[in-house]
């Protein structure tokens, strides 16, 4: 049995092993170009939660074994693969009939990184070997020029020399340097937010650009704090008949997920808050939430639906949206092909930053019913129940 097969059958009989164990157990037991180990490493780590990926990082570093700088390698390629970057894997050693990188990241708009994993910058790394990579592939036709550059990744924090090495170097206008825990920073807020402009701008953070007017970080920062805040505001809540007391949406999302990934058979990788994807990218799924409300008569669960939703997931060819209605316990999973015939009939809010439609669904007696605004019939969603 593979390591992705045991960790879909039973990932408590993997879950609190160490890095080191999990490679031991798959393949011929070596990370190796061109092995099975290396495929069914990487095809694990790419179906394992993202805490995951932070705590098998930190064991390479902090517990270094044989094959610790490989396994960090693919790591941090999955790291760029859930950042967004549509990532190709480099080899492990070098060869003279390829190429050295470690990794080419792609990002949407069509920039290139070529990303450079070290696990310790304790000794000078060349940088004229680095940028000859990039060279290589740009007389090779892979890289344009203007619009590519280079990301070393370090397993250390404390940069100090390796930074002062690049400034005074050819190469700082195409290089860029970051330490593995603010990477992996980086994609712990890229799955919080729901704004895809903020998203765009965690991925120009990793290009090379001139900083001494530091506009951009502070709108990056501004920006992801104002999206956050968005989860704990409190919103009016307007059914199309009146207006009800406001209130803070609760979290339970990742114990939604679980139940849902029990229910598809399949791992879902997180795209931003509210937003998954499965490994092989054939389906997409929002899931939103809300507490339970009830005041006289039913209970009922209010939920805001987004365009960049909607749009997120026409992009897959097998899109679901979930309404997790008070818990984890009634998760209602409706086919967005069936969801998205309703939207004319919904409520919305458009203000000057943001526009959403109202999902208002009540529970009456062991029915749940989608309610529409008036002269659009109410839609019975009992079926949906997982």
């Amino acid at each position: 049995m593979s390591l992705t097969e045991l960790w879909l059958k039973n990932p408590k009989q993997i879950e609190d092993k160490h890095l080191q164990q999990i490679i031991t157990f798959s393949g011929e037991g070596q990370l190796k170009d061109g092995s099975t180990t290396s495929t069914e490493f990487r095809n694990y780590i790419s179906h394992v939660p993202t805490a995951f990926i932070q705590k098998y990082a930190e064991q390479c570093l902090n517990d270094s074994f044989p094959g610790s700088g490989y396994a960090l390698q693919d790591i941090i390629n999955q790291g760029g693969y859930r950042l967004g970057f549509a990532v190709t894997e480099g080899r492990y050693r070098g060869s003279s009939n390829f190429i050295g990188y470690d990794g080419l990241w792609e990002s949407p708009d069509g920039h290139m990184i070529l990303v450079e994993v070290k696990t310790t910058d304790a000794y000078r790394i060349d940088l004229n070997t680095i940028a000859g990579y990039r060279k290589s592939l740009i007389d090779n036709n892979k890289l344009a020029e203007e619009n590519s550059s280079i990301l070393i990744v370090v397993g250390r924090s404390d940069t100090g020399d390796l930074e002062a090495q690049i400034r005074g170097s050819k190469y700082a206008w195409n290089m860029r340097l970051i330490s593995v825990d603010a990477l992996l920073s980086l994609l712990k807020i890229k799955e919080e937010v729901e704004d895809p402009k903020i998203i765009k701008r965690i991925h120009e953070i990793l290009i090379p650009r001139e900083f001494t007017k530091l506009d951009e970080i502070i709108d990056l920062l501004f920006s992801t704090a104002e999206d956050i805040k968005q989860t704990e505001i409190l919103e009016d809540v307007d059914t199309g008949e009146s207006k009800k007391p406001k209130f803070t949406p609760v979290s339970f999302h990742e114990a939604c997920i679980k139940k849902l990934e029990k229910d598809l058979n399949l791992s879902l990788l997180r795209q931003s808050r509210t937003s998954y994807f499965s490994v092989d990218k054939e389906l997409g799924i929002i899931c939103l939430i809300s507490r339970v409300h009830k005041e006289k008569g039913p209970a009922y669960y209010w939920f805001a639906f987004h365009p960049h939703q909607k749009e997120f997931l026409k992009t897959y060819k097998n899109p679901f949206v979930a309404f997790g209605c008070g818990s984890e316990d009634e998760i209602l999973k409706i086919p967005f092909t069936d969801f998205k015939e309703w939207i004319e009939g919904f409520n919305i809010t458009e203000k000057e930053d943001r526009f959403y439609w109202h999902v208002h669904i009540s529970k009456e007696h062991s029915k749940f019913i989608l309610h529409r605004k008036k002269n659009f019939e109410n839609v019975d969603i009992s079926k949906y129940l997982i």
